[in-house]
């Protein structure tokens, strides 16, 4: 009996210490362009999709009407936009640059399969190790409802709502100017 504890203690600390020891000498993977562990994508869907079913609300205090919805599109756009892009656009460059990338919610199957409670329970608390932050600290909780409405109903939403989503023009990207440079900024050449 005893021979078996102590193996079991030893069988039990061998891969903790191991485990120490790969974070320790720099060996896990913590850069975004990494592969990821196995097993890391199963684990942390699972543990998310546990709390959030323990935790989502069930109905929501806010309806889906135009004006709420058109409501959580400005909110969309000055805080959602940045990483989870425009309706018919790739990712962004700062999207692109993280781990896991940032789903993109307006494109044509994304949010609108989960039901608004998720969504915003989503928002309210944000994912960790994702890059999603919590936004109950930044906005109410009437703008939260609003913004998850709003991606719970993105495939049918109203003219005006959709026109909210449009990206402003301060935002568009301008290609790069290809114009010479002027001439008191060019170097001449001396012989």
């Amino acid at each position: 009996m005893k021979k078996f504890i102590f193996g079991l203690i030893v069988g039990l600390l061998i891969p903790a210490i191991g485990g120490y020891f790969y974070i320790k000498l720099g060996m896990m993977p913590v850069a975004t362009a990494s592969a990821p562990l196995p097993m890391e994508e199963k684990i942390a869907k699972m543990a998310l999709k546990a709390r959030i079913s323990k935790e989502a609300p069930k109905s929501s205090p806010v309806t889906a009407d135009e004006t709420n919805m058109t409501q959580g599109a400005h909110v969309y756009v000055e805080n959602c936009a940045f990483c989870h892009g425009f309706a018919g656009e790739k990712a962004s460059f700062a999207a692109k640059g993280m781990f896991p990338l940032p789903p993109q919610l307006l494109s044509e199957d994304m949010v609108t399969d989960d039901p608004v409670g998720v969504t915003f329970w989503k928002v309210e608390n944000g994912i960790r190790l994702t890059g999603m932050p919590g936004f109950k600290d930044m906005l109410t909780p009437t703008q939260m409802w609003q913004v998850s409405q709003m991606l719970a109903q993105a495939d049918k939403l109203p003219v005006q709502t959709k026109a909210a989503l449009a990206k402003p023009a301060a935002i568009a990207v301008a290609a790069p100017s290809t114009a010479p440079a002027p001439p008191e900024q060019q170097k001449t050449k001396r012989k």
